[in-house]
């Protein structure tokens, strides 16, 4: 579908948008004139999908000249024919390398919605709303290149000071190599350009370009389509800052994960007491229900199930009086000998000490 040849790109009806009640909106758009875009994205929005499907399929790039064939017809554009097509400047810069350093520095102050020089590496909400605008522009009409609209890029940046900045752009020779990247082979420059190649098609008689459409209105921009882009930046810029918000709130609330990595776990450690054996006979007397456990009571509630011989539960594990004085005999003893070791050990480390 020759849809998929204009599905990104935009274009712009300069006399809706330029009698906005916008002052920053028509002062960006009036920048674009100046610069001498308003011939090449404001033509007549008509698109040939036939003729433009045929064109990309058999263009390629001679000698600096596209040559395609439509309908078996032999079309061929050069950069003369394209600068006249569209009255772009031919005077000024030709490559974006050239771009003056101090104009990028300007321009990434003039544009930042914060004040500060905006990230060359970030998003376009770092941008005031027109140059937001600016930076889908010159993404979708002019580089036409695949990719997030969203990012800032150091090639959109210099095309966006190119516009703000007022410097001089040969448009005629950057946009004719934009066309030449588009059709030639294995290049990642995503195909574009739909309503100028139909324009320029249109040049020659003896081509057969099928029936025209217009071209979509959602993707021209016109005073009611920029309301729209402003109303949805708008909002998405506020769920953008109430998120980061919400995102900020939780961060300051350390979950407990965290805080079981922030405390460092202490080592179990028993210190062993001498306690009297009444004391230890009451708590066994307490625990009596354990020795419980080990008793066949509920099985011998059905008359029907064979038992076998009954065997006593062992004398070893139930806490009698001779049971629970034998535990503290034991843990005493080892209390003592934890304590002669530790003295020891302390004693051995002093001596060391002194040495």
């Amino acid at each position: 579908m020759a849809s998929s040849l204009y599905s990104n790109a935009q274009h712009v009806d300069f006399e809706s948008v330029l009698g906005m009640d916008d002052p920053g909106m028509v002062s960006m758009f009036e920048a674009l004139v100046a610069s001498g875009l308003r011939g090449f994205m404001g033509c007549p929005a008509v698109v040939y999908e036939d003729a433009l499907v045929d064109f990309f399929e058999n263009a390629s790039v001679h000698n600096g000249v596209v040559i395609s064939t439509v309908g078996g017809q032999l079309v061929e554009f050069s950069e003369k024919l394209f600068a006249e097509s569209f009255e772009l400047p031919v005077d000024g810069l030709g490559d974006l390398s050239e771009m003056p350093k101090d104009a990028i520095f300007d321009a990434r102050s003039i544009v930042s919605l914060s004040g500060e020089p905006i990230n060359l590496s970030g998003r376009k909400n770092q941008m005031k709303m027109p140059f937001r605008l600016l930076c889908d522009i010159v993404a979708k009409a002019i580089s036409v290149k695949a990719g997030s609209f969203n990012a800032i890029t150091v090639e959109n940046f210099s095309l966006i000071t190119v516009v703000v900045c007022g410097v001089k752009m040969n448009w005629a020779k950057y946009l004719f190599s934009i066309l030449n990247k588009m059709v030639s082979a294995g290049s990642k420059q995503a195909k574009g350009f739909a309503i100028k190649i139909s324009l320029l098609l249109a040049t020659f008689p003896t081509v057969e370009l099928g029936e025209s459409s217009e071209f979509p209105a959602s993707k021209i921009l016109s005073k009611k389509t920029v309301l729209r882009f402003v109303s949805i930046n708008d909002r998405d810029g506020a769920e953008e800052v109430t998120g980061a918000a919400k995102k900020k709130a939780v961060s300051k609330k350390r979950p407990a994960a965290d805080v079981g990595a922030a405390v460092p776990k202490k080592k179990r450690s028993f210190k062993k007491k001498s306690v009297s054996s009444l004391e230890l006979v009451e708590v066994a007397e307490e625990a009596i229900p354990i020795q419980q456990v080990a008793e066949p009571l509920l099985l011998e509630t059905f008359p029907t199930v064979e038992l076998g011989e009954s065997s006593e539960f062992p004398a070893s594990k139930i806490l009698s009086k001779k049971t629970v004085l034998r535990f503290v005999s034991i843990n005493d003893r080892d209390g003592a000998e934890e304590v002669t070791g530790a003295a020891k050990k302390k004693a051995v480390s002093k001596k060391g000490l002194c040495n």
